[in-house]
């Protein structure tokens, strides 16, 4: 089968929309080139080696490409992932040059060359992300693997917005927990949250194509028994209570939901919050208190940040 290659050259603050915007489209699969991984300085925990090519990047802003089968709607695929990503302006979310290009490739060439991008990562204090391809053996006693095929779907649980939720749910739950996560993607918070203790964790996602993703690797990672996946709009329905509701999604979403998250946390319950760019902080923390939370911290990583809130 041959693929189309979409390569679109955009800021950091637009990864996150555009990449759900490209899955939507039927996206098989991201990669995202970011000339800060030129500097980043690594930790060598695996004895991997890293060699990379300058050329491969942008001199600013990033390109993220996405692999869609060739076929008779390819043109209006196009179109529509180029219409969604200009509406991304409607939400103030800078898409920079915006420069999208359109090439060729080889199924063969995309399903292996990818993986040599993806190796075991440590994320936290106790949680190491492993693609299922990996051979990997924890390195001490207390160390929890998390499982994933990016393959599926939404992302390989790496980025800051994840990273960062992982551990604040490292200092906030405990044994025998409920915790709501909204937003699940790829179910990776879920995950961490039942590899922690909880009990009782429901998995929440508006789209069929990542509760299906969810449901897999919540499967592959033997934790099925405490987590239920469903689709669902935000906290609809959802009637709590909670100890702890995490949310790893746009800051203008959290937004629109925090009063939703303060009926459904218990008192003394926790609201994690992420996927908020810095320009986008103060107003989000303002809701989070206004809904009647107190922030108790504020992770920061790279151009995100993370909230951890106390219901009052």
């Amino acid at each position: 089968m041959k693929w189309s290659e979409i390569s679109i050259h955009t800021t950091n603050e637009a990864i996150e929309p555009i990449s759900n915007i490209l899955h939507e489209a039927g996206a098989s699969g991201v990669v995202i080139e970011d000339p800060f991984e030129l500097s980043k300085e690594r930790v060598d925990r695996f004895g991997e080696i890293y060699q990379l090519n300058p050329d491969d990047y942008p001199e600013e802003g990033v390109i993220i490409k996405a692999y869609i089968p060739i076929n008779s709607f390819l043109g209006e695929t196009v179109e529509e992932i180029k219409d969604a990503i200009n509406n991304l302006i409607l939400f103030n979310i800078d898409i920079g040059k915006n420069n999208v290009t359109i090439s060729e490739v080889n199924e063969e060439e995309w399903a292996t060359a990818w993986k040599k991008y993806y190796n075991p990562v440590k994320i936290s204090e106790r949680f190491t992300i492993v693609p299922t391809w990996e051979d990997y053996s924890p390195v001490s006693s207390d160390e929890l693997i998390i499982e994933l095929d990016p393959g599926m779907a939404f992302g390989t649980g790496t980025h800051p917005t994840t990273v960062m939720c992982v551990q604040a749910l490292e200092r906030t739950v405990s044994l025998g927990d409920t915790v709501i996560d909204v937003g699940t993607g790829t179910g990776v918070l879920s995950i961490a949250a039942a590899l922690l203790g909880a009990k009782n964790v429901t998995a929440l996602d508006l789209d069929e194509v990542a509760v299906q993703s969810a449901i897999l690797n919540i499967k592959l990672n033997k934790v099925k028994e405490y987590v239920n996946v469903s689709q669902n709009n935000l906290l609809d329905g959802i009637e709590g209570p909670a100890d702890i509701v995490v949310a790893n999604i746009l800051a203008e979403v959290i937004l629109r939901f925090t009063d939703d998250v303060a009926r459904v946390v218990k008192k003394d319950g926790y609201f994690i919050a992420s996927g908020i760019i810095q320009q986008k902080k103060n107003q989000v923390k303002e809701a989070i208190e206004n809904a009647g939370f107190s922030i108790e911290e504020t992770l920061v990583m790279e151009d995100w940040v993370a909230l951890i809130a106390k219901k009052k």
